[in-house]
C-alpha cells in the first residue's frame, strides 16, 4: 500500500503541485497504527480497512530526501517547507488557506478566523452573520449530512446550515435546489421562498377550480410554521392562513361548504 502514496505524490508533482489531490504537502505521514506511508489521512483511509488517527501521528517523511522524522513544519535534513500551514495538534500540513485550529471542535478550519465564531451549542464553526441569527440544534454537526450519509463536522466541505438548523454539505444543499426547497429532514422550506409564494399567489388567483372544487375546503399541516387551517382546495398549491406558505401537506379529506351543499 504504501507504493499508493508514492503514486499519489508522483501524479501531484505532475499536476504541479506537491502531495496529492486533497492537500499541497511536502512530507508523507507515517501511519502510527500500520507503519505505511501515506500523503494524508484521507489517502490511507481509502486504501486501508482502517481509518488513521490523525491525532497520533509522530512522524513524517521529506518528499525530497526521504528522511523519517519527528512531525515540524521544516525538514531538520534539507530545510523542505513541508507546508505553509501546520498545525501540531492535527498535523494538518498545506498551503496557506487561513486555516486555523478551533479548539471547541478539536479540528482546524479554513478561515480567516475573524470571519467566524462557534456556537457552543451547535458545536461548530460557523459564519460571523449567523451569530444570533441561526436556529441552535445540539451538536448538530455531529450528525451525518441526510443527503450524502457523510460526515459533516471533520468534511472539508463546507456545511450550509439551513433556516430549520439543520445541516447539508455546501455540494449536497446546492445538488438538493435543483430537485425541491424543502429539508430532507424536517421538510421546512431550506430558502426563503417568500417571492415565489407571491407569484403562486397570483397564479391560483389565475386559475380558477371548476365549479364543483370551488367551495370545496380542506385541512392542511403548515411544514413551515407547524400551524393547521382549513383552507379552499386548489390544485396549484394550498397557503397556510397562519404564515401565507404553501409548504404545506394536506391533513384531512376534503369536503364542501355546508351553506353550499
Amino acid at each position: 500500500m504504501a507504493a499508493s502514496a508514492w503514486e499519489d505524490g508522483a501524479r501531484g508533482q505532475a499536476q504541479g503541485r506537491r502531495g496529492c489531490e486533497h492537500y499541497d504537502r511536502g512530507c508523507r505521514l507515517k501511519a502510527p497504527c500500520c507503519d505505511k506511508l501515506y500523503s494524508c489521512r484521507l489517502c490511507h483511509d481509502n486504501s486501508e480497512d482502517h481509518l488513521l488517527d490523525r491525532f497520533k501521528v509522530k512522524e513524517v517523511q521529506c518528499i525530497n530526501c526521504e528522511k523519517i522524522q519527528r512531525a515540524q513544519q521544516t525538514c531538520e535534513e534539507c530545510s523542505t517547507l513541508f507546508g505553509e500551514y501546520y498545525c501540531s495538534m492535527c498535523h494538518l500540513f498545506d498551503k496557506d488557506k487561513k486555516q486555523y485550529h478551533c479548539e471547541n471542535c478539536g479540528i482546524c478550519r479554513i478561515g480567516p478566523k475573524e470571519d467566524f465564531f462557534h456556537c457552543l451549542k451547535c458545536n461548530l464553526c460557523l459564519t460571523i452573520n449567523l451569530q444570533g441569527k441561526h436556529k441552535c440544534i445540539e451538536n448538530v454537526s455531529r450528525q451525518n449530512c441526510p443527503i450524502c450519509l457523510e460526515d459533516i463536522h471533520t468534511s472539508r466541505i463546507v456545511a450550509h446550515v439551513l433556516p430549520c438548523g439543520h445541516l447539508l454539505h455546501r455540494t449536497c444543499y446546492e445538488e438538493m435546489l435543483k430537485e425541491g426547497y424543502r429539508c430532507p429532514l424536517c421538510m421546512h422550506s431550506a430558502l426563503d421562498m417568500t417571492r415565489y409564494w407571491r407569484q403562486l399567489d397570483d397564479e391560483v388567483a389565475q386559475t380558477p377550480m371548476p365549479s364543483e372544487y370551488q367551495n370545496m375546503t380542506v385541512d392542511i399541516l403548515c411544514n413551515d410554521c407547524n400551524g393547521k387551517s382549513t383552507v379552499q382546495f386548489h390544485i396549484l398549491g394550498m397557503k397556510c392562513n397562519i404564515c401565507e406558505s404553501y409548504n404545506t401537506a394536506q391533513s384531512g379529506g376534503r369536503r364542501i361548504s355546508v351553506d353550499q351543499q
